[in-house]
């Protein structure tokens, strides 16, 4: 599937994530919408690049399919990347004075991380469907975030790794769901990467999980998340799978 001629949402489009991806789909040809909540940074990049920002809560169905309808009307809508952030509640399942984790730490992540990104898969794929096919009956993709954390959640992690987990755990099935439409879904599974968000602790962070990076020893950037969505969208045999972006690196317990 070519990126040039399409248009695309990045949902979490001003983050580190989101913004390179944003960058990279466009320099490539694509008609793309950046989707968040960060006017100041969605206004700059409009007017920088000449892409549309469109106020966009991932919770909130019309608010994401206004945002689906603006990429329909710059072209047809083949690219749909979800890479917002949210609150991620955390602590041991039972604390040091022997209560249980917070009910409500739980449902926050879960909501954030996981069902508000079904509710972009969901809402992207009816509009997907209803585009013209190309060539093999394809019609578009879907590309999530989850992260390494599903796989070796560290102590403190389980509501993130819950919900991360969950995003793979949608991937296959939503690409089985979706096959007879034509539209693929994929995932991305980032391991450490340093994106602006960090500030000042940036440095101390490279410094930490740089060498324990297999290699190369650094954290990941966000240009090489850009690059794997670009690959993804352009390969139409990759479907149903979740790439790890990680070095090799594997988490340690803490």
């Amino acid at each position: 599937m070519e990126i040039s001629g399409s248009s695309a949402i990045v949902v979490g489009g001003t983050g580190g994530l989101g913004e390179a991806t944003v960058r990279r789909l466009h320099a490539a040809g694509a008609k793309v919408v950046v989707a968040d909540v960060a006017d100041d940074k969605g206004k700059a990049l409009e007017s920088e690049l000449g892409v549309r920002y469109v106020r966009t809560d991932a919770s909130d169905e019309a608010s994401v399919n206004a945002a689906i309808a603006e990429a329909e009307s710059l072209g047809p809508f083949r690219v749909s990347v979800d890479c917002h952030g949210g609150p991620a509640g955390g602590g041991r399942l039972v604390g040091k004075d022997g209560s249980p984790m917070e009910l409500e730490a739980f449902t926050k992540t879960i909501s954030s991380y996981l069902i508000w990104t079904f509710n972009v898969t969901r809402l992207a794929a009816a509009a997907l469907a209803r585009q013209e096919p190309l060539d093999e009956g394809t019609r578009g993709v879907i590309i999530n975030t989850a992260s390494i954390a599903a796989y070796e959640g560290q102590i403190g992690q389980l509501p993130y790794a819950a919900a991360k987990g969950g995003v793979v755990g949608m991937t296959l099935v939503a690409a089985r769901d979706l096959s007879p439409l034509g539209i693929r879904v994929m995932g991305i599974a980032p391991g450490t990467i340093n994106t602006p968000a960090y500030g000042k602790a940036a440095d101390q962070l490279e410094a930490y999980w740089g060498p324990q990076v297999p290699h190369p020893k650094r954290m990941g950037r966000s240009t090489e998340y850009a690059a794997l969505v670009a690959a993804i969208v352009e390969n139409d045999y990759l479907n149903g799978d979740v790439i790890r972006l990680d070095g090799a690196l594997r988490f340690p317990p803490k």
